[in-house]
């Protein structure tokens, strides 16, 4: 199966630079002990805040000081091989796009034989927290969500 987002999957592979660790709980696997399908999306989303802070951009979302905060748009994820309790995983994001409010990120996750067992992607779009209105990235915030 080809991801829609994936055009060229080898290059787009070599362009993650970040991860961040997970090992496969008990909570998260159903009876049969493979991954429940609603888990990456936690996954996902650990890894998206350690990214940030890595990137050292937003660090303050969770603040009350802070005027605006992302929220997610869509998430998308795509299972490509069965993750079984006890596994040790990483979980790579990278910035894909950067648009006036939006950003754009993609996910790899690997198994400990280096195999990915899961792809992903997913809009976030940053908010006022007042009025709940998309709030423009700024020049500096667009440099750093590119860079690394």
């Amino acid at each position: 199966m080809k991801e829609m987002y994936i055009e060229d999957f080898e290059q787009w592979e070599k362009e993650f630079t970040f991860y961040t660790e997970e090992i496969v709980r008990f909570s998260d696997v159903d009876m049969y002990g493979h991954l429940n399908n609603v888990v990456p999306f936690s996954y996902f989303e650990h890894a998206r805040i350690e990214y940030f802070k890595w990137l050292n951009v937003k660090n303050n979302w969770g603040s009350q000081d802070e005027q605006c905060i992302p929220v997610a748009a869509d998430l998308q994820c795509d299972y490509l091989k069965q993750v079984y309790y006890g596994e040790k995983l990483r979980i790579y994001v990278k910035t894909a796009r950067v648009g006036n409010s939006s950003l754009d990120l993609h996910y790899m996750v690997k198994n400990e034989k280096d195999e990915i067992v899961l792809t992903g992607r997913g809009a976030l779009v940053q908010i006022n927290k007042e009025t709940g209105k998309p709030q423009r990235w700024t020049e500096e915030q667009k440099v750093i969500l590119c860079g690394k």
